[in-house]
């Protein structure tokens, strides 16, 4: 693509292509980065089962695990727009985040692999707030959802590879410990990319666009409509975790399948990012509303279908989550001025995962009483959402 130039809010000519330079950089981070956590993610359920965990049992870890993800983001986003050290939190957030994930190798005891699961979660959030308020300097002068889709789309390779990489080692060594074990590789990669980055780009702020000032003395109330909308979706959405419980309890597929399960997943997550992002920068909130209605469907096919429509429900979950971390991003970066987005991230994703908790471990309940129960809450609540985004379409037009 040719690249043109842009002023900066500091009145300074740049290339666009400095500025994607920065969201490519932070986009191989998190390709490696997810190929660490995403890895094991796509084998938690099972390795919880297998350590004798009921079904209740995941979906309140993996919700509590997503409850403290996202919870602590908001502590995180008013620590780094109080103090401007966005780069230590977020180097501090991705070293929790990614070296707890081989030291499940070591775990004996459900409880054991259950802490290790939630410290990981805890470190993302630290980091998260401050990394997507970096990440907003730099896509404002590219397009906010073409820049969010971009990075999440390097982040969804490694998503791919992960899985597909543990996959292969449960074929050959039918070990779950060595799975774990061999995450250690990229994530080490990502630490050294990341402090690679912190050099190279030492003031990302400095990549914000010129445009006028947002006069706001709060958050506005496009802002808080959006997270209540964005808040139903999370609540709907089944984690994986109870996903693969699902498909191991029934034997929808063989143990080294159900990663392969989770790789597709997040193929389609990576596609979803870039076209729907591209979208939105042209059309708005109107693609996540179409999105919301799409992904919604995915609950009868992966609870209720065989091999053949599971594989299609894991399809849409995908095209689901590719919008959640994407586009979702890119609108909280149009609704709030640069020195409050570390905050607005932060509440955002708060509000996010509590609701996200709340609903999985509801789902998780729901799931050892009734598949019908839990099919009907996750459709109805997510569909539930979109009068909601429409109302936020009103007030909302893309930069």
């Amino acid at each position: 693509m040719p690249y043109r130039q842009y002023t900066t809010k500091e009145g300074v000519q740049i290339s666009q292509k400095t500025a994607v330079g920065f969201v490519v950089l932070l986009g191989v981070v998190s390709l490696f980065a997810d190929m660490t956590y995403e890895g094991a993610r796509s084998v938690t359920g099972q390795f919880l089962a297998i350590l004798g965990a009921s079904g209740t049992v995941v979906g309140i870890v993996a919700g509590f695990g997503e409850l403290v993800g996202y919870a602590l983001r908001l502590a995180s986003g008013l620590i780094s727009d109080r103090t401007g050290r966005y780069w230590a939190i977020t180097l501090i957030g991705y070293g929790m985040n990614l070296l707890a994930v081989p030291l499940l190798a070591l775990a004996g005891r459900w409880e054991i692999a259950a802490l290790l699961l939630i410290i990981e979660r805890m470190g993302k959030a630290i980091r998260t707030p401050a990394r997507d308020a970096m990440l907003s300097h730099a896509v404002t002068g590219i397009g906010r959802g073409w820049g969010f889709g971009l990075h999440e789309a390097m982040d969804q390779i490694g998503a791919v590879a992960g899985p597909l990489i543990v996959a292969a080692v449960l074929a050959f060594k039918h070990s779950y410990r060595a799975g774990f074990g061999v995450l250690l590789a990229p994530a080490l990669i990502a630490l050294i990319v990341l402090l690679s980055a912190r050099m190279l780009y030492p003031r990302p702020r400095d990549l914000e666009i010129k445009v006028p000032k947002i006069e706001t003395q709060g958050l506005r109330q496009a802002y808080w409509l959006y997270m209540a909308a964005v808040a139903l979706i999370a609540a709907g959405y089944a984690d994986f975790p109870l996903i693969s419980f699902h498909f191991k309890k029934v034997a929808i597929a063989s143990d080294k399948w159900i990663p392969i399960f989770y790789s597709v997943a997040m193929g389609i997550d990576a596609l979803a990012a870039l076209l729907f992002g591209r979208l939105f920068d042209r059309k708005g909130i109107s693609i996540l509303v179409f999105v919301t209605f799409l992904s919604s469907l995915f609950a009868p096919l992966v609870f209720w279908g065989g091999f053949e429509l599971a594989i299609i429900g894991m399809v849409l979950w995908g095209i689901g989550m590719g919008a959640q971390e994407s586009i979702m991003r890119a609108a909280i970066a149009g609704m709030v001025p640069p020195d409050r987005r570390g905050t607005a991230y932060g509440v955002f994703n708060t509000g996010y995962g509590v609701f996200w908790f709340l609903g999985s471990a509801l789902m998780g309940v729901l799931y050892d009483k009734s598949l019908v129960a839990l099919i009907v809450f996750s459709i109805v609540v997510q569909l539930s959402a979109i009068p909601l985004l429409l109302m936020v379409r009103k007030t909302y037009s893309p930069a």
